[in-house]
């Protein structure tokens, strides 16, 4: 990763566990006008200040310059948004993960007792209509307790999800945890995954999966829970109301044994109320679990699945504004979502203020003591 003319050490998050990324650039000499270090550095520093594209990097870097060579020489200054955008569409985007997933796992510790949330987000902007190729779908792994994306494997659109969450499960290290999916994983070859990597399961039954559906429902019609749990939520002007049943004897759960270590089955009924409109709603969703429990449990991971979308997905479209990102060119925008998660980890992880995640960037865009304190962070 350095230039051998630049012996200056690289910042030790980078020299640890992204030194093993391989540079996709090609020149005889085998150097470059701006080393990948320095331009990594440079892109994740700009995406902790507000930057959300090459350009607005590229004019960060111009601006903090002489911060920036704090950490690094830069002696040829920092590159041009078109520089950026060329270097990121070629590097190889599993490797990237792997780096990403090696400095998440370090954040993370031991992640065993962790909810691992999966879930895809469609990357909007990244769709190359000329070319034919439709947006990016990526598949993520969130733990949810310290909030942090563990990693992501990338698909051609969201049908795929299922042939990718195998792959995303076999690069984590996920012992001790356990896996909640919405219907899109509700799958056998799911379910034995999840268990081989050492972890339990929590799907969602839905219609894709019409006849487990209708024996889990039978179940609960014939058979009283084991247990059972209700939760209020205020906040925001709304009331939720979640119900949640357990039931553990399976003898009338028929072709039960076609799903690996199937031990319980879950209903939760929800009951919301708009207090300013006054309208109210109900759903009713079920579950399977290799898990043994009692409701409060059930209750409380079933609900920490969601934090994959109000604490991941939404926060990357509304404070990292993913969705109007207009990145087309081969691996630039995966790349750059994997550097906007890191971003987002770091802003969650800092806690000496309480400001907003939106008002830490602005500071970190002004404030040089602050930028340093995150990225040492």
């Amino acid at each position: 990763m350095h230039d051998p003319e630049c012996p200056q050490k690289s910042h030790p998050v980078l020299k640890t566990f992204f030194v093993s990324l391989k540079d996709p650039r090609r020149t005889e000499k085998g150097h470059f006008r701006y080393p990948l270090d320095e331009i990594l550095f440079l892109v994740i520093a700009g995406a902790l200040s507000g930057a959300d594209g090459w350009a607005s990097i590229s004019i960060f870097g111009r601006a903090k310059l002489a911060w920036l060579r704090q950490f690094m020489p830069y002696r040829n200054g920092t590159p041009s948004h078109d520089v950026l955008g060329k270097l990121f569409a070629l590097i190889d985007p599993v490797q990237f993960n792997s780096c990403f997933m090696a400095w998440a796992s370090s954040v993370l510790g031991n992640g065993s007792g962790e909810v691992v949330a999966i879930d895809g987000k469609s990357l909007r902007g990244s769709d190359d209509r000329a070319g034919g190729r439709p947006a990016f779908h990526m598949v993520s792994a969130y733990a949810t307790r310290n909030r942090l994306c563990l990693g992501q494997q990338c698909v051609a659109g969201k049908g795929n999800e299922i042939t990718a969450i195998p792959i995303l499960l076999d690069s984590l290290d996920i012992k001790g945890c356990t896996v909640t999916a919405d219907a899109m994983g509700c799958q056998q070859d799911i379910a034995s995954k999840v268990l081989e990597r050492g972890a339990n399961y929590i799907l969602m039954v839905k219609d894709n999966q019409e006849g487990l559906r209708q024996q889990v429902e039978k179940v609960f019609s014939i058979s009283l829970p084991s247990s059972s749990h209700s939760h209020i939520d205020t906040g925001h002007g709304r009331m939720e109301k979640r119900v949640c049943d357990v039931i553990g004897d399976l003898r009338f759960l028929d072709d039960r044994e076609l799903w690996q270590g199937l031990t319980s089955i879950v209903r939760v009924r929800s009951e919301r109320h708009d207090k300013q409109t006054g309208a109210s709603s109900g759903e009713t969703r079920y579950y399977i679990s290799s898990l043994a429990g009692d409701a409060e449990g059930f209750n409380e991971k079933v609900r920490s699945h969601w934090a994959i979308e109000n604490n991941l997905h939404w926060q990357l479209d509304v404070i990292f504004n993913e969705d109007d990102l207009l990145m087309k060119k081969g691996n630039s925008a995966v790349n750059f979502s994997m550097v906007n998660k890191m971003a987002l980890a770091i802003l969650e992880r800092e806690k000496s203020t309480k400001m907003s995640k939106p008002s830490k960037r602005l500071r970190a865009a002004l404030d040089d003591e602050y930028r340093t304190l995150l990225i040492k962070s």
